[in-house]
């Protein structure tokens, strides 16, 4: 399967699934019945990371570890920070990471139980230091009020998008990120004015590319990155189409990154990081 292959558990054993990304190159134990459920979004998520040398990556709001793992697998010398609130969700990801499939990687990966909101010494004590990490990716609560809500709690509550949400996401993110790191981040279009309100004066050379499922069809993603202290102007890219004309098949490009063969790069330049210092 292009996004993920679910490999089935044990007959007994039926909370969970183990799931296969990047075509089978890593695995994801995901619950079955609750919470989030990784799939393509985490996956152009990760997409976001490019590098040429070693750096470090916190993902925020983790779940399972599934965008984080994604970043691990592609770049061999991505050292990777878990950062989820959820213990049922932190304790998937250390599962994960402890799955013999995973072993090429596991030694680089690590899981961080906190709340992304946490700030000042109540965050740094929780494991989130300062000004250490070259990359900040995440993939925030997305429903609005207004939207059906899930019978699941679990889901319901990592998806819930509150007031003030983006900005307290973006205030940690720019606190553990070095001057000159990268923010990357998966939304839906509805948000963009709440994101640039919170990028404020913390993240410029903002580049914004919208997600159509189809040809002709409204975008239901964007994708977001933006330096930190960057003073560039902000940049609209391409549209990145999901699906072919037949309207299931990926295409090419997006095949690509959904399976880890290729970054989607920045137009613009990241930040030379001997301006911050």
């Amino acid at each position: 399967m292009n996004t993920q292959d679910m490999i089935k558990p044990d007959p007994g054993e039926a909370t969970f699934t183990i799931d296969a990304f990047h075509r089978g190159r890593f695995h994801v134990v995901q619950p079955r019945n609750e919470g989030h459920r990784s799939g393509i979004d985490a996956m152009l998520l990760a997409s976001l990371v490019a590098a040429d040398r070693p750096v470090s990556v916190a993902d925020l709001g983790s779940g399972a570890g599934a965008a984080g793992l994604a970043v691990a697998s592609r770049l061999g010398d991505a050292r990777v920070l878990l950062i989820e609130k959820f213990p049922v969700m932190a304790d998937y990801a250390r599962k994960t990471i402890a799955l013999p499939e995973n072993a090429f990687l596991a030694d680089r990966v690590n899981v961080v139980e906190a709340d992304v909101t946490l700030t000042g010494k109540a965050r740094v004590a929780a494991g989130l230091k300062d000004e250490v990490h070259d990359h900040v990716i995440m993939n925030p609560p997305f429903n609005h009020a207004g939207d059906r809500r899930t019978p699941d709690n679990l889901k319901a509550e990592a998806h819930a998008l509150t007031e003030g949400l983006f900005e307290a996401w973006m205030k940690t993110a720019g606190a553990i990120m070095k001057p000159g790191g990268q923010l990357s981040l998966i939304a839906r279009p509805q948000s963009i004015a709440d994101i640039l309100a919170a990028c404020g004066k913390r993240f410029g050379g903002i580049e914004i590319t919208p997600v159509h499922p189809r040809p002709g069809e409204d975008a239901t993603r964007i994708l977001v990155t933006a330096i930190k202290g960057s003073r560039a102007r902000l940049l609209f890219r391409s549209p990145l189409v999901v699906h072919g004309a037949d309207g299931h098949t990926f295409l090419a490009e997006v095949d690509d990154l959904n399976n880890g063969r290729t970054a989607y790069r920045r137009r613009g330049k990241t930040a030379d990081r001997s301006k911050f210092a």
